[in-house]
C-alpha cells in the first residue's frame, strides 16, 4: 500500500523577528527607568500612521499650555477671586476684611440703583440686539453685487469699525450737543424751534448711546454676512424667481434660511456686548452716567460702586459683577438652545 506523500509548507516569521545566528545577541531589555517613563508617557496606539508614530500624547498638550497658563491667569482665576471676594467687604485699595456671607446679594437686591443699571442694560439688549442683527444683513446684501466702486462703499461702511470707541464718542457728542451739526442744521432748516436735548434728557441719551453701538458694529457684522451670503446657492434665488418671487418674497424664503446660524451668532455677540456697554454711555453721558446717574448701565454701575477709592466696596460690586455673569450666561444659553432647535 502506498503512502501518501506529505508536503511540508514552509513556515513565514513574523516581519521584524530574524533568524538568529549563533554569533547574534539578543537585544538588551530596557531598564527600570525607561519602563517607568514608558508607563507613564505611552505611546501612539497601535493603529497610529505617518507622523502619529512618533508623537507622544501629551505633546498636543505642551503646545496649548501658554493658552491654557493665559486663560488660567487672566480670565478663571480672576473670575473665581470675584466669586469670593464677593461674600467680603473688601476695599478698592485692600486692606483688612471681613467675611459677610450674602449681605452683599441680599443689599443687590433691595437697591434701587441696581434694578434701574439692570433696566436700562436689558433695554438696551433688547433695542440694539435686533437692529443689529437686521441692518448689517440688509447692509451685506446692499454691498455684495459687484458694481462699479462698490469698494469703496465696503470700505466706508468698515470704517467705523476701525475708528477708537473714545474718538466715535466725541465725535457724536459734537454732532448731538446744543450747538452740533445735528440741531444747527435742524433749527437752521426750521424742522424744530429749540435744540433737542440729546445730551440732557435721560432717554435720549440712552438712545444716542444705542445709536451710537449701531453705526459702530454695523461694518463689522457686515463682514460676517457677506461671508454667509457667498455660501448661499445662487440655484436658490433663481428658482424662486422663476417661480415668481419677488424680492420681499426671496429675501425671507431664501436668504434669511441661508444666513440663519450667522444671525443666530451675530445676535449672541451682540447681546452680550449691549451687556457690557460702557463706553457710549460714559462719553455722551458723563462721568455720571445720565442725569442723576438715570442711565447708568450695569457695568457703570459696577464702576461706581466697587471701584471708587473713596466709598467703594469691592465686595459689594463684586457681587453685582456675579449678577451680571448670571445674566450673560443665560443669555448665552438661551442663544445655544434656540440655536439647536433650529438645527433640529
Amino acid at each position: 500500500m502506498t503512502q501518501p506523500t506529505v508536503h511540508q509548507v514552509p513556515v513565514t516569521a513574523p516581519p521584524g523577528a530574524g533568524a538568529r545566528g549563533p554569533g547574534a545577541s539578543s537585544p538588551a531589555s530596557p531598564g527600570p527607568l525607561r519602563r517607568a517613563l514608558r508607563s507613564v508617557t505611552p505611546g501612539p496606539s497601535a493603529d497610529a500612521g505617518g507622523a502619529a508614530l512618533y508623537r507622544r500624547w501629551w505633546l498636543p498638550w505642551l503646545w496649548m499650555t501658554p493658552a491654557i497658563v493665559g486663560a488660567t491667569v487672566f480670565g478663571v482665576f480672576p473670575f473665581l477671586n470675584t466669586v469670593v471676594v464677593s461674600f467680603t467687604d473688601a476695599k478698592p485699595l485692600g486692606g483688612a476684611y471681613d467675611v459677610v456671607g450674602l449681605a452683599n446679594y441680599r443689599r443687590m437686591l433691595g437697591d434701587p440703583d441696581f434694578w434701574l443699571a439692570t433696566r436700562n442694560s436689558l433695554l438696551y439688549a433688547l433695542i440694539v440686539v435686533p437692529l443689529m442683527v437686521l441692518l448689517p444683513l440688509l447692509l451685506a446684501i446692499l454691498v455684495e453685487k459687484n458694481l462699479p466702486g462698490i469698494g469703496f462703499f465696503r470700505s466706508a461702511f468698515y470704517t467705523p469699525v476701525l475708528a477708537s470707541s473714545v474718538v466715535v464718542g466725541l465725535s457724536w457728542q459734537w454732532l448731538l450737543s446744543d450747538q452740533g451739526l445735528v440741531n444747527t442744521w435742524l433749527l437752521k432748516a426750521h424742522i424744530i424751534r429749540e435744540a433737542i436735548p440729546f445730551l440732557s434728557d435721560s432717554w435720549l441719551i440712552l438712545l444716542s448711546a444705542m445709536g451710537l453701538t449701531l453705526w459702530k458694529g454695523l461694518g463689522w457684522y457686515m463682514i460676517f454676512y457677506l461671508a454667509a451670503l457667498g455660501n448661499v446657492p445662487r440655484e436658490l434665488h433663481e428658482a424662486a424667481a422663476v417661480d415668481g418671487a419677488g424680492a420681499v418674497r426671496r429675501f425671507w424664503n431664501v436668504t434669511v434660511p441661508g444666513v440663519r446660524q450667522s444671525m443666530m451668532l451675530v445676535g449672541t455677540l451682540t447681546g452680550i456686548g449691549s451687556l457690557r456697554v460702557f463706553t457710549e454711555i460714559y462719553m455722551l453721558g458723563g462721568s455720571t452716567g445720565g442725569p442723576g446717574g438715570a442711565d447708568r448701565t450695569l457695568p457703570f454701575y459696577i464702576r461706581d460702586v466697587g471701584l471708587d477709592p473713596l466709598t467703594g466696596n469691592a465686595g459689594y460690586g463684586a457681587a453685582v459683577s456675579v449678577a451680571l455673569f448670571a445674566l450673560t450666561l443665560g443669555l448665552t444659553l438661551l442663544a445655544q438652545r434656540l440655536t439647536k432647535e433650529d438645527e433640529a
